[in-house]
C-alpha cells in the first residue's frame, strides 16, 4: 500500500520510457478493454464477489475510466498486484493504469517514473491488535511481533515510530492482505500495520470483529490514489477526470438517479452543464465523446455514492467520511473546476 524499497528505480524509469511512448488511448480502445491494476484483495476496495466479479472502493476509479473510454463500465480486465509488483506492471505496460490504495510520494513520482493523478483517498497508517492484548496505546508495544507487508514504505514508518518512542519490536513479513489476516488469527503477530482503512477493511472480515481494536495513533499521511506512467499525459488526463467528474458530480448534486434527467436539457449551473456535456465540449479536448462524464455517472455514481456503497459507515467497513468528505463539509475533496 505504499512505496516499493526493492524495485530498482534504472529498470522501472526504463520500463516506464519503453511503455510510455505508445498510445494508451488508441490501445484501449483497439483493444476494448482497460486493463486496470487492483490490489490483490482487500475487503469494500478491491476484491472478488462470490459471482467472481471485482467490486470495491478502487475499482470503481478503474469502472470510471472504462466507462468514460469506452462506454462501458465492465469493459475492464483486473490484473491483481502485490506491493512488489505493481510498478512493475505499470511500467511495463502490462496495466494502463494502477488503482490499488497506493500512497502519493515524492519518490514514486520523480524516481519511479510515476504520475499520481489525484487522490481518491486520504488516509495513514494505523495499527491493529487483539483486544486480549490489553493495550490502548501503540507505545505500549514495546517488544511485540508486527505483521508488515513486504515491498512497502510501512516498514520505514514502523521503524521511525518504534525509534522515536525507544521500543523495539520483531517484524514478521508477509506479501498480501489475505496472508497478513491468516497469520496475524493465527497468533504468528501480536500486531498488523497498515494503512487504517485497510485495517478496518481486514477486521471487517474476522468472525469475532469486536475481539480486535484498532489503536488511535495514526503515524502517517498516505494520500491513496490512482497513477499512470510518466510521459503518458494524454492518458493521465483522462485518468485525472475522470475521478475528478465524480467528485465534481458529488459537489453539485449530480448522482446516479437524476443524471439522465439532469443531462437531457441544459440547465441553470454551466459548471454542471460543462460536465455533462450538454454546454461546451470538454470531452473533445480529452480524445472523448461529450457525453464522458455523464457515462460514468450514470454507471458507477458519484464519489459519495461510491464511498458510502463500498466503504461507508452503513457498510462492514464502517468508515466516516473524515478527511475524505467533500471540502464544503470540511474535508479535503475538491475537484479543480471544469471550464
Amino acid at each position: 500500500m505504499k512505496k516499493s524499497v526493492f524495485l530498482g528505480a534504472l529498470t522501472v524509469a526504463g520500463l516506464a520510457a519503453t511503455a510510455g511512448a505508445a498510445a494508451t488511448l488508441d490501445d484501449v480502445k483497439a483493444r476494448g478493454k482497460l486493463n486496470c491494476g487492483v490490489a490483490t484483495g482487500v475487503p469494500g476496495f478491491a476484491a472478488p464477489n462470490a459471482s467472481g466479479e471485482w467490486e470495491g472502493f478502487d475499482v470503481a476509479v478503474c469502472r470510471a475510466v472504462a466507462a468514460a473510454v469506452l462506454g462501458d463500465a465492465t469493459a475492464v480486465e483486473f490484473v491483481p498486484t502485490t506491493g512488489k509488483t505493481r510498478f512493475t506492471a505499470l511500467a511495463s505496460g502490462e496495466i494502463d493504469m494502477l488503482a490499488r490504495n497506493t500512497t502519493w510520494t515524492f519518490s514514486r513520482d520523480t524516481d519511479l517514473k510515476f504520475t499520481f493523478v489525484g487522490v481518491n483517498y486520504y488516509d495513514g497508517q494505523g495499527f491493529m491488535v487483539p483486544k486480549a492484548l490489553g493495550v490502548s496505546s501503540a507505545k505500549e508495544l514495546d517488544g511485540a511481533t508486527v505483521c508488515i507487508q513486504t515491498g512497502t514504505t510501512t516498514e520505514l514508518n514502523l521503524a521511525d515510530f518504534f525509534r522515536v518512542n525507544n521500543i523495539s519490536y520483531e517484524p514478521v513479513p508477509i506479501e498480501t492482505n489475505a496472508e497478513a489476516q491468516q497469520q496475524y488469527l493465527a497468533g504468528a503477530c501480536d500486531v498488523y500495520t497498515t494503512d487504517a482503512s485497510g485495517l478496518a477493511a481486514t477486521r471487517s472480515t474476522f468472525e469475532n470483529a469486536a475481539d480486535h481494536v484498532i489503536l488511535p495513533e495514526i503515524i502517517s499521511k498516505e494520500p491513496l490514489g490512482p497513477l499512470v506512467r510518466h510521459g503518458d499525459d494524454e492518458w493521465g488526463d483522462i485518468v485525472r477526470w475522470s475521478l475528478n467528474a465524480m467528485i465534481a458530480a458529488e459537489e453539485y448534486g449530480v448522482t446516479s438517479a437524476n443524471v439522465g434527467e439532469m443531462s437531457a436539457a441544459a440547465g441553470d449551473n454551466p459548471e454542471v452543464n460543462r460536465l455533462l456535456g450538454t454546454e461546451d465540449n470538454l470531452g473533445a479536448m480529452i480524445g472523448l465523446d461529450a457525453g464522458w462524464a455523464k457515462n460514468i455517472i450514470m454507471s458507477v455514481g458519484n464519489y459519495g455514492e461510491v464511498f458510502e456503497s463500498n466503504i461507508g459507515a452503513a457498510t462492514p467497513i464502517g468508515l466516516s467520511r473524515g478527511l475524505n468528505a467533500q471540502w464544503t463539509d470540511g474535508g479535503l475533496l475538491y475537484a479543480p473546476p471544469f471550464r
